[in-house]
């Protein structure tokens, strides 16, 4: 596993499995926080680097959403830590298994029932930050999926809102409502990130830069112009 520091306080553990698979460890005050949790064989490898750190206990996992790639090791980290791991809550019911995944033929149960809590909202329904990381819904690859954007390195965690190769932004891979995840990617537009990281692809620099240029080529994709 190939291991990055992304910024001051975030680092990233890269697997390749025919793509690459990237999960995020994020230092904060109290403590650490895994971003995703990649695929079942990659959980002894995240122990050992949070153990190497030093930097604290881990405090919790963050999901993006629950597609298997992104919560594989959950079970293997919780054997040795046991932490809450969270998810928007209209991503539980998906990835428990309750509610079929847009455009998928069977239910998927990738985490056990009750396991997942939701993230805190604020009465507006504005989610709150956590592990020094503010989460947004950016629904399309998955009904709940949301990217977690760390102001004070000016990172943003995107999951599965893009696919990049070579620093440029592309569409998602495997999105059932691409449209609705164009949508999303305002976000970046909205809070203009330093820098940007994928779970499928390479780090993309100033990506707001880049969010024109990619509105055009999602929308190539989906056949508008």
């Amino acid at each position: 596993m190939k291991v990055e520091k992304v910024s001051e306080h975030i680092w990233s553990l890269k697997k390749w499995m025919i793509v690459p698979i990237h999960v995020w460890v994020v230092l904060d005050e109290d403590g650490v926080t895994l971003v995703d949790a990649g695929m079942p064989f990659m959980a002894n490898t995240i122990k050992k680097f949070i153990k190497q750190l030093n930097a604290g206990p881990l405090k919790r996992i963050l999901l993006t959403h629950g597609h298997t790639d992104h919560v594989g090791a959950v079970k293997g980290v919780l054997a040795e830590h046991e932490v809450p791991v969270y998810a928007h809550r209209m991503e539980i019911p998906y990835l428990e298994g309750e509610v079929l995944y847009p455009k998928r033929k069977k239910l998927e149960h990738n985490l056990p029932k009750q396991l997942t809590q939701p993230l805190s909202e604020d009465d507006n329904g504005n989610l709150k930050s956590v592990g020094g990381l503010t989460p947004y819904l950016t629904p399309g690859h998955s009904p709940g999926h949301v990217v977690y954007y760390h102001e004070k390195d000016q990172v943003m965690l995107a999951g599965d809102l893009f696919n990049s190769k070579k620093g440029k932004l592309h569409p998602p891979m495997f999105t059932p409502f691409l449209d609705e995840a164009v949508k999303s990617a305002s976000i970046v537009e909205k809070l203009k990130p330093k820098r940007l990281e994928v779970c499928h692809g390479s780090s993309v620099f100033n990506p707001a830069e880049q969010l024109e240029e990619y509105v055009r080529k999602a929308e190539k994709k989906l056949g508008v112009v």
